[in-house]
């Protein structure tokens, strides 16, 4: 008989175990962001849909594609520089990265339209909860375009799948974001 051990289910992540663990804790952080969201708009559910109104949906909708088709060219790279195409794996992580710029100026023309409007914090509870969840959001894709390029840089495929999952959580916290600050009704 041979002891062959299974694969546990760490074995099978790609990268190391801290980031997963961090992963894990900054989608806590923003699920508890979005559970006080949903308990506060309960309280005021026309409160919070006459503020929601001011909000550019077509720009939210415009960077969620921004933001899946770079969270798609993150995860063509670790395929990538596993074969052959070391160049194309770094090609595939800063078009992700330009992509993830491209997110923070439409976030930074609609921050611009709600200040030119006067709409701050202090507006409505369904304001700070917007500030609150998308600026953290947008630290974090500003977090995720340099953590994708010093994988682009210092390109092992143990980096690029590391690298690729964070910002896979970048996209993961947006696509529950923004069905829930910009379209519930």
């Amino acid at each position: 008989m041979s002891d062959q051990s299974q694969p546990s289910l760490l074995d099978e992540l790609p990268g190391d175990l801290l980031i997963w663990v961090l992963i894990i804790s900054e989608l806590l952080v923003f699920g508890a962001g979005l559970a006080a969201f949903l308990a506060m708009r309960m309280t005021d559910p026309a409160g919070f849909a006459e503020a929601q109104s001011h909000l550019h949906r077509t720009g939210a909708a415009l960077n969620t594609v921004v933001l899946i088709t770079s969270g798609y060219l993150a995860a063509l790279a670790p395929r990538y520089r596993m074969g052959t195409r070391r160049r194309a794996a770094r090609i595939a992580l800063i078009s992700s990265a330009l992509l993830g710029a491209v997110f923070l100026v439409i976030k930074g023309i609609e921050y611009a339209d709600k200040a030119a409007q006067g709409i701050s914090f202090e507006t409505h509870d369904f304001f700070m909860f917007y500030y609150l969840l998308t600026g953290f959001h947008a630290a974090h894709v500003i977090a995720g375009i340099v953590v994708l390029l010093l994988v682009a840089w210092r390109d092992s495929v143990d980096n690029i799948e590391m690298g690729a999952a964070f910002w896979h959580m970048v996209d993961l916290i947006w696509v529950l974001l923004f069905p829930i600050i910009y379209l519930l009704a």
